[in-house]
């Protein structure tokens, strides 16, 4: 029997989207991703059992429809395996299926920005299984960087990629070092600030913007604690549009009450 996803646990009545409420409130759920309201019903549906959290269902869904559907379907499965799944194993073998199959799609679909982004998290998210220099020395941070580049490139008010790209920079800082980052890499804390905060310009209100951002600030410079929990105390108040975002506002506050 095929093995069934851990559910998402909120009341989603909130998030249901039915008929036509899809598409009035699609510029809010997808501030972050530019991602264009689809023609295509079954696609429709599909982002209806994402933003509702079934996210199975919207994996599923989106597989059915080939290259068209992977953003969906990887953004649910990403979102699922990063907040949902409870086991380890599980979780990076989800994040390195995500990226073969973004991989794929994304050459099939070269000018669709989701799918650069969803390959540059899902191969990011795996990447932290290994440890920093064989990492490095696969070249899978210049890979990253080359898809989130590509995805801006393709939609430069993407948020989410602009946090990614943050990401990457702080991270590379954080694992090789300032000096090493910036001159094997191309890494620097300036540039990882300048994505932080065009996310969180594009994006005010995201959970997660300033979830990542706090994330980015303390490993760059560990002296930045307290603005970094404002942004937590900030993000942990948010009103979510989706499961999804209720995820992020969740985990703002379980960072909160480890600090």
């Amino acid at each position: 029997m095929k093995r069934r996803w851990k559910p998402f646990a909120q009341p989603r009545a909130d998030f249901a989207f039915a008929g036509a409420a899809l598409k009035k409130n699609w510029a809010r759920l997808h501030r972050g991703d530019c991602e264009r309201f689809p023609d295509a019903a079954p696609l429709q549906e599909a982002w209806r059992a994402f933003h509702r959290g079934d996210f199975q269902l919207a994996c599923e869904q989106g597989l059915a429809l080939g290259a068209e559907g992977e953003a969906v379907a990887g953004k649910a499965q990403f979102i699922y395996a990063t907040h949902l799944e409870p086991d380890k194993k599980t979780r990076l073998a989800l994040f390195e299926q995500a990226a073969r199959r973004a991989e794929a799609a994304r050459k099939a679909r070269p000018d669709d920005a989701a799918l650069h982004y969803l390959f540059a998290c899902c191969m990011g998210r795996h990447s932290q299984s290994k440890s920093v220099l064989e990492a490095l020395a696969a070249g899978t941070a210049g890979r990253i960087r080359k898809a989130l580049e590509r995805a801006l490139e393709l939609a430069p008010r993407h948020a989410e990629a602009h946090i990614a790209m943050g990401a990457w920079h702080s991270e590379v800082i954080d694992k090789a070092g300032a000096l090493v980052g910036s001159l094997t890499y191309g890494a620097s804390a300036p540039e990882a600030l300048n994505h932080y905060r065009k996310a969180l310009s594009l994006f005010p209100e995201s959970a997660i913007v300033r979830v990542e951002y706090a994330a980015g600030l303390t490993r760059m410079d560990s002296s930045r604690e307290e603005e970094a929990r404002t942004l937590l105390e900030q993000a942990a108040k948010l009103a979510p549009a989706d499961a999804a975002e209720a995820l992020d506002v969740e985990l703002a506050r379980s960072r909160l009450e480890a600090l």
